[in-house]
């Protein structure tokens, strides 16, 4: 809504904006053969701990050992995703894992469904 400048608009002229959001995280994994399952963290803070027994173990280890050897995981490095916890779980696991750049959300094919 366009107005001449120096002048105020009127409170009903103005646009509300929402309240701040609740907390809610999604996390999901997809292959070329298949996804997992949708994970919500309903808390809003995701823990190393968290992700790896919720996520990691829960979801990704299923997936990857039905996709077979050839299967690479690949994660975005968001803190929780980084931490040496984790990494020492995928290495006891034998994942293989795919280097990523740090802040790099757009090589992410998930950021795009």
């Amino acid at each position: 809504m366009a107005r001449a400048r120096d002048t105020l608009s009127g409170a009903k002229h103005r646009r509300k904006r929402p309240l701040q959001g609740c907390g809610l995280l999604l996390w999901a994994g997809i292959a070329t053969n298949g996804r997992t399952d949708l994970y919500v963290f309903a808390g809003g803070s995701i823990t190393a701990v968290l992700y790896r027994d919720e996520i990691l173990h829960a979801l990704v280890r299923p997936s990857i050992a039905a996709m077979g050897t050839d299967a690479i995981f690949m994660d975005d490095n968001a803190h929780p995703r980084r931490a040496r916890l984790e990494r020492s779980y995928l290495e006891s696991e034998t994942v293989s894992q795919m280097r990523w750049p740090a802040r790099s959300p757009d090589l992410n094919p998930i950021e795009n469904m």
